[in-house]
């Protein structure tokens, strides 16, 4: 008999008499030694401040500029008294023209406050106009703060994760996509993806399904999982808020012996009490929170126990001041941070400053080579310094340079904002079910 088999209860075995006589202590781990005194980055992550630091009024604001630009993304351009410009993003896909139209009120209500005082600027723009949250507001919002942090940073000479309270981690954890809208050749494609440096992927769950379809509807997906796992890497389904109620519960339970990294949006924002039964019912980690946009829209979600991974858009959730708020309140519910992030790149840089800065963040969605980014537009089409990004053991290293960390070339941006000006913004396709009826996209 071996020290681990089954004995009746109240005796002990061999195993425990051998533990109770000597503690065994395991040495630290290559990483615990590295670690040891705290994370030391080997090179230096800031520079001196900008001259209009020390020049009253340097920093106020003098211009707000939003820029629409291919494959679907918004950039807001910002400028000092000073000189000093900072960028963000405010994408919110399918609704750019009203987005476009906020950012217009609050571009001519921003003029000449300084642009140092995010908060003031936050608050403002979120309590003082007496309609409050939303898509569209808070994607303005998003933007425009997202580019006052870009600019402190650059004026005070340290990256925005400096400003965060400093990084807790040197490296964020990233995943890519396989598959599109409606999935397929995801196999080959996590190959690619497992060659370029990552370790995990995100697929979407299905193809339009029906409000009750048949139950085969679901072999596919559980297939798809199955193979993609099966070549190494780790892979989350999306389910879109696709799969409404009957369905969820059946394809989770299908899923389970396959372990998804996580499942997300497996219904519509709305249904808490109803994400709580499905919560109850499985062991896979539930994702939720792009369709989110403050501390106020997640906080049931918290106080119901029913999920286990926020994901706030950083370019809809008002930014890196309300993100970065909706990560710690997340924590004292034992909840993951993962950001979601199919847009460009300073949406993506916004989230990885949150991720070095914050303890319960777990990965960050990453948009290069993603389905949506066609015509030669991808993730690296705007930047200069596209090396910042790299991806190696599935992880992003640290951005080390004033601000956000990423350089931008503004003379492409404005040249395709004047050629995108003639075509008509993105939106999303539109899906039908066989009887002509609309179905969830």
């Amino acid at each position: 008999m071996s020290a681990n088999s089954p004995q009746p209860i109240g005796s002990t075995t061999l195993a425990s008499e051998q533990s109770a006589q000597q503690a065994v202590y395991l040495p630290p781990s290559d990483l615990s030694k590295k670690y040891n005194k705290g994370i030391h980055l080997p090179t230096p992550t800031s520079a001196a401040p900008h001259p209009s630091a020390s020049v009253p009024g340097s920093t106020k604001i003098k211009t707000i500029e939003n820029f629409y630009v291919r494959p679907r993304w918004l950039f807001v351009r910002i400028e000092t008294e000073g000189g000093v410009v900072g960028w963000g993003e405010g994408t919110l896909e399918g609704h750019t023209e009203a987005v476009q139209g906020s950012l217009k009120d609050v571009a001519r209500r921003l003029i000449g406050w300084d642009a140092m005082n995010i908060e003031e600027i936050y608050t403002y723009l979120y309590r003082h106009r007496f309609y409050r949250g939303g898509e569209v507001l808070m994607s303005a919002m998003s933007g425009v703060d997202i580019a006052l942090w870009d600019i402190k940073g650059k004026v005070l000479g340290v990256p925005v994760w400096e400003l965060l309270g400093g990084k807790i981690r040197e490296r964020c954890d990233v995943y890519g996509w396989v598959g599109g809208d409606r999935p397929s050749d995801v196999v080959e494609q996590a190959k690619v993806r497992k060659a370029q440096g990552f370790t995990r992927v995100k697929m979407n769950a299905t193809e339009s399904i029906g409000w009750l379809d048949s139950p085969h509807a679901l072999d596919d997906t559980v297939k798809r999982l199955a193979e993609v796992k099966a070549i190494g890497i780790d892979a989350g389904l999306d389910f879109h808020g696709r799969v409404h109620k009957g369905m969820a519960k059946q394809l989770a339970a299908a899923l389970e012996p396959h372990r998804p990294l996580f499942i997300e949006e497996p219904l519509l924002p709305g249904h808490v009490n109803e994400l709580k039964d499905l919560y109850n019912k499985t062991t896979i980690p539930i994702a939720l929170g792009e369709r989110l946009f403050t501390r106020l829209d997640c906080r049931p979600y918290f106080e119901a126990g029913c999920i286990d991974i926020i994901q706030p858009d950083i370019a809809h959730a008002g930014g890196i001041s309300e993100t970065k708020k909706i990560a710690i309140m997340a924590e004292a519910y034992d909840i993951g941070v993962a950001p979601h992030c199919p847009l460009g790149p300073l949406a993506f840089a916004a989230s990885l400053h949150i991720g070095f800065s914050t303890p319960n963040f777990v990965v960050c969605e990453m948009s290069w080579k993603m389905h949506y980014n066609t015509g030669g537009f991808d993730l690296f089409t705007y930047m200069t310094n596209p090396d910042v990004f790299k991806v190696e053991g599935g992880s992003v290293g640290l951005l080390t340079t004033p601000g956000l960390g990423i350089e931008l070339d503004e003379d492409l941006i404005r040249r395709e904002a004047a050629e995108a000006e003639k075509l008509e913004p993105w939106i999303n396709p539109l899906f039908r079910g066989d009887d002509g009826m609309i179905r969830e996209w």
